[in-house]
């Protein structure tokens, strides 16, 4: 039987949550959630597994594989949890890559673009906050054992719990992470696109959040290691805004460590957007396209097979 809950605002004052408000407040909540479980478990494999005795030592990170798995497969999940909490009220997009594409080749209302994206913004910094007052004991006990440079007696270590950064082999390049993040987000948007399309194999019986989450663990396995795939400007700029309020500073903003990189801050925000758009419009083009021919045509064909030649004796 089917239960009536009752809601927890006036009636006078829940009619305004009807249209944008509550779908920002949804976005909101959503990217809450996916930055919390998030930057949660990286917290775990940096901070807190190594600072409780769970590892070889107090600052003993990524020692296998298995270390990048527990990441990637948490990321996946977060990302289906914040789905799921959003999907029904604002599609759950949680992503500005994914709301600009959405508004470029789905009909999505221009109007709300810059709504979503403060809102998805605030709900990332506002899970960073989050992860910090759960985890700030054990990141500043892994500050104080690791050596090397610090910044207010903070480490890039304890840093990449929230926001991402380059890997050493790039030599402070700006072109191969900004490809890294552009290849990443447009496969995220094109694989996306392809999950939701009606007129394809669409997810069926609401799995749609949980296929989505394999997709970032896909990408994470395959492309993670270059730049942190951040595929998100929401995921990396609210914590990255946390950060530096919160003594990380230079490493935060403008994103740099003395001799590695530096102004790296925009990378994860100007990479995933354009990324976004050429990923949707991949899809559009090799697939969407064909889709609706298809679906125009009167006689459709079995997948691999062209469309029976009609001779003049049946026209």
């Amino acid at each position: 039987m089917a239960v009536e809950i009752p809601a927890l605002v006036k009636p006078s004052r829940l009619r305004s949550r009807g249209g944008l408000l509550g779908e920002c407040l949804a976005e909101f909540l959503g990217t809450f959630v996916l930055i919390s479980f998030g930057c949660g478990v990286v917290a775990m494999a940096v901070a807190a597994l190594p600072g409780s005795g769970r590892a070889e030592s107090p600052t003993t990170i990524f020692l296998a594989a298995g270390d990048w798995l527990l990441i990637t497969w948490g990321w996946a999940m977060a990302v289906m949890l914040g789905v799921y909490v959003a999907g029904g009220i604002s599609g759950a997009h949680l992503n500005p890559a994914v709301t600009l594409a959405m508004a470029i080749r789905r009909g999505f209302s221009w109007a709300k673009v810059l709504p979503y994206w403060f809102a998805q913004v605030v709900g990332a910094l506002t899970g960073a906050a989050l992860v910090y007052l759960v985890y700030h004991n054990a990141i500043s006990a892994y500050d104080q054992a690791a050596p090397g440079p610090k910044v207010n007696g903070h480490t890039n270590a304890t840093f990449s719990i929230f926001a991402t950064f380059p890997a050493p082999y790039f030599h402070g390049g700006v072109w191969g992470p900004l490809i890294d993040q552009i290849v990443g987000t447009a496969f995220l948007l094109m694989l996306i696109a392809a999950v939701i399309d009606l007129r394809n194999q669409a997810v069926k019986a609401n799995l749609g959040p949980l296929v989505v989450g394999l997709v970032v663990a896909a990408i994470g396995m395959s492309y993670g290691a270059n730049a942190g795939y951040a595929i998100n400007p929401a995921r990396d700029f609210g914590p990255r805004l946390f950060t530096y309020a919160a003594g990380w500073d230079g490493l935060a903003f403008p994103g740099s460590v003395a001799g590695a990189y530096s102004g790296y801050w925009w990378i994860p925000i100007v990479g995933p957007l354009i990324g976004g758009a050429i990923g949707i419009l991949i899809y559009d083009l090799f697939i969407g396209d064909v889709l609706l021919v298809r679906a125009q045509q009167s006689e459709l064909p079995p997948p691999g097979r062209s469309t029976p030649v009609r001779t003049s004796d049946e026209e």
